[in-house]
């Protein structure tokens, strides 16, 4: 199922990462710099010489004019813009395609403590859930593997998903996967502090869904659930 479609995507190939924001790439002979909105290291994909996916921003006061959409692994692209991880949560929110207890409205970016999380749903009765996206670009040995760099955020909305677990509300955590994986897990070897508090989080019942998306000809399809990997 399509949750995304992006228009007018122009093939480039990656020259070189400047900052966590900002790449360069060759396009049609010519060099140009891409925003790139995934501030993880992408280390797998954002290499000199690798194929890509840019997509020309108009009307914006930006330096940069284009954006990074995605990379080229193997036979596959793999979706690395994380802006539009919300519009793509919305949608799968509109179609009730998320296994919720109950639907209502939905709010986006609603704040609890020192933070936001991504998503609010609440009934009628004021049953609320919780819901936070993380998205998943990393993949290895058929895992899929999040994150791929040490993430304080991360761990610190797995807390606070607890928190509200505690008071009573229902939680629920998003991994969109745009890799091809068979299952997803935390990954142990950037990260155990996170690794840690994720299967502490699963154990205190905050539910977990990765999501599997592959990318094509501009399209974000939508291919369903994912399991966890066992633990080890």
């Amino acid at each position: 199922m399509v949750v995304l479609t992006l228009k007018s995507l122009e093939k480039a190939i990656f020259v070189e990462r400047l900052n966590r924001f900002l790449g360069k790439v060759n396009l049609k002979g010519k060099q140009v710099e891409v925003h790139i909105h995934d501030p993880g290291r992408l280390k797998e994909l954002l290499y000199m010489g690798n194929e890509v996916f840019i997509k020309r921003v108009e009307k914006s006061l930006r330096k940069t004019r284009f954006d990074l959409i995605a990379a080229r692994k193997g036979e596959e692209y793999v979706f690395v813009h994380s802006g539009y991880h919300n519009k793509i949560v919305r949608k799968l929110l509109d179609l009730r395609l998320l296994p919720l207890n109950m639907y209502g409205e939905v709010k986006a970016e609603v704040t609890h403590g020192k933070s936001r999380m991504d998503f609010t749903v609440e009934d009628e009765e004021g049953n609320k859930t919780w819901i936070e996206v993380k998205g998943c670009t990393l993949s290895r040995d058929g895992k899929a593997l999040f994150p791929d760099a040490p993430t304080k955020r991360g761990r610190k909305h797995l807390e606070e998903l607890m928190e509200l677990k505690e008071k009573g509300d229902e939680t629920l955590l998003l991994i969109l996967v745009f890799t091809r994986s068979a299952c997803f897990a935390p990954n142990s070897s950037v990260d155990p502090e996170f690794t840690s508090t994720f299967w502490k989080a699963v154990r205190k019942g905050i539910k977990v869904l990765p999501l599997a998306f592959s990318f094509r000809n501009g399209d974000l399809i939508y291919k369903g659930r994912m399991p966890l990997c066992m633990k080890r």
